[in-house]
């Protein structure tokens, strides 16, 4: 019989001390705060605190505080890759590794960098009977193959001689480097809230699990890469369908930040907890602005999406803030921004100066640059007004979000936790995977019912 706690690999419940194959994934801004951590962590599972947009005392007061309360059990923290600032990352994992924290989840990452290879290998030793034992374990989010691959692969082999060189890591560690993958766990993400490739898990799963074995062929790895499901996982049924395909374990997110623990405003909770299946769409990330890539937000009722969209679109058409149209100017200075240009270049400038001095002189030379910073402006400011719950702008909230849960919302509807001051994270957590247990035995039961031939009974 199939329940919540044999469902998903067992090695990975046992690597990481857990009951559930279940993880609660970061949220930026500390909205999978220090509480949803601790309440995953002492309700068996594990659960990433949303460390993106926090800075180093934030991040060290919530490990600290973590630490505190729930010693011992399952915890981690997310880590960010910052291609634009490199030391940032760098400080991140001084901090990891000063505090002990034996657990990340690696965003964001197109490519491997060093100081998540530091952070990876620096303690690797051989153990008893010459198994191998790595101090602490990387799951990494992807949703592209190219990706996964770098972190199925061992640590490159050029930014390994160079931390040995620099004093980073030792030559024990550089020997034992090529015996382990980057990541112990590849979490693929379809489509996910935030950040998103709008992937279909239905295609992406499966061609990551061939990939994976692939991998293991080539490297002959001790321990099994695990493979998970995330992205569009708000009920049992979501998690049936990725345990079936063959995930070790499942991933969720958009569903618990309308919970009791997470660190975002009551306006933005309410408003989540009525949200269905099409209530969500695309517009343009702030972070890579430029570039043109996607998150996944909440449109019901608000009017970023939509303006968000219109700003890419006058930066690609237009080449400085003059050379937009007057009208257009003073509809985004009055209606968007409620502030003048000059306003938010004036603090823009201020966040430069402070954060990325070494680019400051670069965008003030360039009105091309200097337009997306004014603009980027727009996302940060967005941001704080929906996890502040600043009524009077609610139009304007910035809410990432996958379909999840509208799914999860039709789900609970007429139950007790339809009101989402009644949804407490870990009781999600476990009703998810006691309904997804339920579903698998009621399905393979019926399935092997009627596969067995029928025998009449004779007078």
């Amino acid at each position: 019989m199939i329940t919540a706690k044999s469902l998903g690999d067992r090695s990975f419940k046992a690597d990481y001390g857990v009951d559930y194959a279940y993880v609660a994934g970061a949220m930026y801004k500390g909205i999978a705060s220090k509480e949803l951590v601790v309440a995953m962590g002492k309700a068996g599972f594990i659960a990433y605190l949303g460390t993106g947009g926090l800075d180093e005392r934030e991040i060290e007061a919530s490990i600290r505080s973590i630490q505190s309360v729930i010693a011992g059990r399952a915890y981690g923290m997310n880590l960010l890759s910052n291609l634009e600032s490199p030391e940032l990352e760098e400080r991140t994992i001084d901090l990891y590794l000063r505090h002990g924290v034996r657990c990340v989840e690696a965003a964001a990452y197109m490519r491997v960098t060093p100081a998540l290879v530091r952070y990876r290998l620096q303690g690797l030793a051989s153990g008893a009977g010459r198994t191998l034992v790595a101090p602490r374990r990387v799951l990494a989010k992807v949703s592209r193959p190219e990706v996964a691959a770098a972190f199925m692969q061992p640590a490159p082999e050029a930014v390994v001689r160079q931390l040995v060189e620099s004093g980073k890591l030792t030559e024990q560690d550089a020997a034992l480097a090529p015996l382990v993958p980057m990541a112990d766990d590849v979490c693929v993400e379809a489509d996910s809230g935030g950040h998103t490739d709008q992937g279909v898990a239905f295609a992406l799963l499966p061609a990551m699990l061939v990939l994976r074995d692939e991998m293991m062929t080539r490297y002959r790895y001790e321990k099994r890469i695990r493979v998970g499901a995330a992205g569009g996982i708000g009920t049992p049924h979501a998690a049936a369908a990725a345990f079936v395909m063959g995930a070790d374990f499942i991933l969720t997110g958009s569903i618990n930040q309308c919970t009791r623990e997470a660190g975002t405003s009551e306006p933005v909770k309410a408003l989540l907890q009525h949200l269905n299946v099409q209530d969500t769409t695309y517009a343009p990330a702030g972070d890579m602005f430029e570039l043109g890539s996607k998150i996944q937000v909440v449109r019901r009722g608000l009017f970023f999406p939509a303006r968000a969209n219109k700003l890419h679109e006058l930066y690609m058409r237009h080449g400085s803030l003059e050379e937009i149209d007057a009208k257009t100017r003073q509809q985004i200075q009055e209606k968007y921004f409620r502030r003048s240009f000059d306003a938010v270049w004036s603090e823009t400038r201020s966040y430069y100066a402070r954060t990325y001095p070494h680019r400051l002189a670069e965008i003030e030379r360039s009105p091309k640059q200097k337009m997306a910073a004014v603009f980027r402006w727009y996302f940060a400011h967005t941001t704080r007004l929906a996890l502040e719950g600043v009524e009077d702008q609610r139009l304007d909230y910035q809410i990432h979000c996958g379909p999840a849960l509208g799914a999860f919302n039709q789900w609970t509807k007429g139950t007790a936790i339809e009101p989402w001051q009644n949804r407490y994270v870990a009781d999600i957590a476990r009703r998810i995977m006691e309904g997804t247990a339920d579903l698998l035995n009621a399905r393979f039961g019926a399935m092997k019912e009627a596969a067995e031939p029928s025998q009449s009974v004779s007078s």
